[in-house]
């Protein structure tokens, strides 16, 4: 009778301390994520005429999940963000690959998982590097308009390392030939939101000829406008700014 209760009670302990621990039902988990990108960074370029944008390069990263291994049948593939942009995905029995495509720069976290028969989940995060060119050109001009950018990230992240400015001004010769036309004396100005100017650089360009203006900027708190400030009759230039927002 002893030994009756004894026994009894080590399967009351057995069921009762360790409840859901040692089950012949439990799933086991055998996945292995294995995920590449196409790139891990890349470039958005806006292009500007005469202040209109004419041309958006995005950037596309394609995910892939073709070596992804487990002992179940894979059901679902996807990609997860930060914030507010929503989840991509896709049935694994009908693709291995999530093409993502970026037209704003940042940091982003791209999180990658996969789902099996028995929704059992395993995910890794990699971080995206997306920078920002802007590319502005005005042609044969008495008033170059403003340029602004931005580098504050949308998504809220950590903001850009800098930006490289570089601004090319041409004097275009009115008579190919004969020459006739005069010399240009003007200043670029870096400012920002609070009208506080940043930087400035003045020059002259010779008719028919071209200067350019390098320089790296460091405050990547504000909005900025690059502009062009001349004395009114003088020769038309033409302007090609080309600015880079980069977390490199």
């Amino acid at each position: 009778m002893g030994g009756l209760r004894t026994a009894m009670a080590l399967i009351l302990i057995c069921g009762i301390a360790f409840p859901g621990c040692i089950s012949l039902e439990d799933e086991v988990v055998d996945m292995e994520l294995q995920v590449s990108h196409s790139i891990l960074n890349g470039t958005v370029v806006e292009s500007y005429v005469d202040g209109q944008l004419t041309d958006l390069e995005v950037v596309t990263v394609v995910v892939d999940f073709s070596e992804t291994k487990s002992a179940n049948e894979l059901k679902r593939f996807g990609i997860a963000f930060d914030g507010d942009r929503e989840t991509i995905e896709i049935d694994a029995q009908k693709s291995s690959s999530i093409s993502v495509e970026f037209s704003e720069h940042g940091l982003f976290n791209l999180t990658a998982y996969v789902v099996d028969e028995h929704k059992n989940r395993v995910s890794s995060t990699d971080t995206i590097r997306i920078d920002l060119r802007i590319d502005w050109v005005e042609e044969d001009t008495n008033n170059p308009e403003e340029m602004p950018f931005n580098p504050i990230p949308n998504n809220q992240g950590v903001h850009p390392n800098y930006i490289e400015v570089t601004s090319t001004v041409e004097n275009p010769s009115i008579f190919q030939d004969l020459g006739g036309g005069q010399s240009v004396d003007f200043t670029w100005m870096i400012t920002d939101e609070l009208g506080d100017t940043c930087q400035t650089y003045s020059e002259k360009v010779d008719d028919g000829e071209s200067v350019t203006w390098n320089t790296i900027h460091f405050n990547t708190y504000l909005l900025h406008d690059l502009g062009i400030e001349y004395e009114e009759g003088q020769d038309s230039i033409s302007v090609h700014h080309s600015v880079l927002i980069t977390y490199g």
